[in-house]
This record gives C-alpha cells, structure tokens and sequence, in this order.
C-alpha cells in the first residue's frame, strides 16, 4: 500500500529558454541545464497547472437541462520572483539567471514542474514525472508593493501544454 507524502518542499520547478528537442518529453539533460527557480519563487501565489477547459454546449434539441462537452484543455502560469542583490551592494547577476530569463515581455520559454516525493532540490532524472510542461510567453513583471523583500510577479500566457509527462 503507498504511503501519501506531504508536498511542502517537493515542487521543483525549471525554467528553460531552449526549445527542448520534443517539449512534450524533454531529457533530463536539457531540464538540468535549464534554470531551477525552486528557490526563487514564492510559494504562496504560484499557479502552474491546468484550469477548465472550454465548453461547448452539445444539449439535444428535446433535452432538459445542459450538457457541455469538455473542449480545449487550458493551462495558467504565474508566480512572484525575488531580486537578488550582492552584500556589497547592486544586483546580483550571477544569482539573477531566471530574472534575466523572466523580465522581457514577449519571451517565449519552457516551464517543467515536478511534485513527487522527490525533494525540490534533486535533480531531474530520467522517468520523473512532471505534473505539468509548457510553452509560455511572459507578460510585463509587475512590482510587489512595500513589504517583504523585493520581488516581482511574473504573469505568463500558456501557449501549449504537457500534463503528466514523464522525463525522457
């Protein structure tokens, strides 16, 4: 019998700015080269999954009551990223990879997010599960106000998505 595993600590989620060479099952390789934002984003307003889908109303002519059809699947992205800045003062470039990725409106990247009983921190591997991949295009950052540390919440469109997809 499986044992049920709390998901605090377990989302990893990678940023790639590469096309993979098939979306829907990227290697482990092209997802490990990719920028690992697990600890750079904030938990408490991340949304990577799907939504509803579209309906369409299929009721019959002499039917009471509706009856949809599930149609086209949906997908959401959008989540708050911190700045990360240098002791010695200014921004941190080295540490700001997802930053630079994430802050041009109109960039096209590739999202993965694993939640498994994997920690966040272990890398990809070969037959992971990611509950969700996809293409998404990024939306102008919009600053967080006052409290906390500087951060930015990054809105994205979802253009394609891979529910449930498994490492290649």
């Amino acid at each position: 019998m499986g044992a049920r595993v709390l998901a605090d600590g377990k989302t990893k989620f990678s940023v790639l700015t590469t096309k993979p060479a098939n979306p829907a099952a990227p290697t482990a390789a092209e997802l490990n080269a990719g920028i690992d934002l697990s600890m750079h984003v904030l938990s408490s307003d991340f949304t990577f999954g799907a939504v509803d889908s579209d309906k369409i109303a299929e009721k019959a002519l002499g039917a009471s009551g509706n009856a949809n059809a599930i149609g086209a699947s949906n997908y959401q992205i959008g989540f708050t990223l911190w700045r990360k800045f240098l002791t010695a003062g200014g921004f941190d470039s080295a540490d700001e990879a997802g930053w630079a990725a994430l802050k041009v409106k109109g960039a096209t990247l590739w999202a993965y997010a694993r939640q498994t009983d994997k920690d966040a921190s272990a890398a990809w591997a070969a037959t992971d599960e990611a509950y969700l991949g996809a293409e998404f295009t990024t939306d102008t950052p919009q600053r967080t106000d006052g409290t906390g540390f500087i951060k930015y919440r990054v809105p994205g469109e979802v253009q394609t998505g891979y529910p449930f997809i498994a490492v290649a």
